[in-house]
């Protein structure tokens, strides 16, 4: 999922670089990614309302939901 998450990042950024993905697991089983980006960017990510957020996750969930596993996404600046 890392892999999903990564490539779906770095063809909507302006920095592609300056993108980083920590993968912890929480004490519910969960995969929890942590994205770190650059500050330029964040609005571009975020979206409208948090609209691009949401499809984002919602797409990588999906995408986790088929391969049996349970993720969380969190976006800090």
């Amino acid at each position: 999922m890392k892999n999903l998450l990564d490539f779906i990042l770095t063809h909507l950024v302006d920095y592609p670089e300056d993108i980083a993905i920590e993968e912890t697991e929480n004490e519910y089983g969960e995969s929890v990614y942590e994205i770190k980006l650059n500050e330029a960017d964040a609005p571009r990510i975020i979206g409208r309302s948090g609209s691009m957020i949401k499809a984002i996750r919602k797409l990588v969930q999906n995408a986790a939901f088929q391969e049996g596993q349970r993720i969380k996404i969190n976006l800090e600046v």
